[in-house]
């Protein structure tokens, strides 16, 4: 092997080369919001590894804090505002 890039690696009887994982951290740099997109310029794969499931943790603190706050809101809403977000989320 004179190159890096032409080892492969065996995972559950697919091979993913070392060229597709460049590519798919590259794709997932690609995800994360333009501040922390432009702060990983060259950046490791491990750092893009680490600032991507930073990112996806926060999102999900997101998605619960909303979710709590639509319960709230739902719990205080009278049945004609409440029937109507539900229908709305469906």
């Amino acid at each position: 092997m004179s190159s890096g890039r032409s080892r492969s690696r065996q995972s559950g009887g697919s091979r993913i080369t070392d060229d597709q994982i460049v590519e798919l951290v590259s794709k997932l740099q690609t995800i994360l919001p333009e501040n922390q997109h432009r702060n990983l310029d060259g950046a490791s794969a491990s750092r893009v590894l680490q600032d991507t499931c930073k990112y996806i943790r926060s999102l999900r603190r997101e998605v619960d804090d909303l979710s709590e706050k639509l319960s709230e809101i739902l719990a205080t809403s009278d049945s004609a505002q409440a029937a109507l977000i539900r229908s709305l989320l469906m």
